[in-house]
Order: C-alpha cells, then structure tokens, then sequence
C-alpha cells in the first residue's frame, strides 16, 4: 500500500491530508482564528450557579465564561458510572468508553443543579458546542475520547 501525506497551508487555515493508493485516506483541517474548539477538554472553575434556569456559568479561560445545564453535569455518583462501565466490560469482554448504557444519566431528573456543584468548584469539563456570537460555548462534564486517538 503506498502513502502519501499532502500538506497545503494558506494564510487563515491549514489541510493536510493522508493518501492511501491515491485515495483520500484522512483530512485534517486547522483554521487560525481559533473559533472551533469543540472537542477540547478544560478544567474550569464554577463563576455562578442559576437555579432558576437549572444551570451555571464556567469559566474555562476564554473571553466568556462557558454554559452547562443540569444534565450535563456529572454529580457526584461514581459508584453507579463504576457499575455501568464494569457491565459493559462484562457483556463484551473489552472496556467500552462510550456506550449506550453510559449515556443513560447517573443522575435522577429530580435534581437541583445547587445539589450538584456549588461556586468556587472545580469541573474537568468538555466543550460541546464552540462560543458563536455574544454567547459562551457550552460544556458537558461527560468527557468523551474518541477511540482512533487512543493508543
């Protein structure tokens, strides 16, 4: 099988892509401004809890602070994470990091978001959707790893 990697970098974005046999393997886009950080991991402290909107308000070192609602976050509950991912090991013989029964939430609907975290609290979040506009990216504290990165 013969590789190639072609690299193509302009002034506000750079491709690069992987050849297999003269067919597209992979393509890889960066683009300078920045703007596109879904994917990304922060550790980020709580700036304000909002009950009334079920919600808070993350700041993860960007220009505006970042939004998470109750069911994105993940409470305290490690026992029922620790049941869901040793049956899933169980069922298939290989860990799974994302499956069905993980994306079940660990965290009855009932709960108040001020039951979960408080101000001042530090969250291992991931960015769901980038910041457009005048408002915040939105983040999620189930941090999702995809397989093909993992070694």
């Amino acid at each position: 099988m013969y590789k190639q990697i072609v690299i193509n970098v302009a002034e506000h974005e750079t491709r690069v892509a992987l050849l297999e046999d003269g067919t597209i393997a992979e393509l890889f886009i960066e683009r300078n401004d920045g703007s596109d950080i879904a994917g990304n991991i922060y550790k980020g402290r709580v700036q304000r809890v909002l009950p009334g909107m079920q919600a808070a308000f993350v700041d993860i070192g960007l220009d505006q602070a970042a939004f998470i609602y109750v069911d994105d976050v993940l409470g305290d509950n490690l026992k029922e994470i620790e049941r869901l991912f040793e049956s899933s090991v169980r069922e298939n013989d290989t860990p799974l990091l994302e499956t069905e029964a993980s994306q079940e939430s660990v965290v009855p609907k009932s709960t108040n978001i001020e039951e979960l975290i408080t101000e001042g609290q530090e969250l291992l979040v991931q960015v769901v959707k980038s910041p457009m506009g005048t408002k915040g990216a939105r983040i999620s504290s189930y941090i999702s790893l995809p397989g093909r990165f993992l070694s």
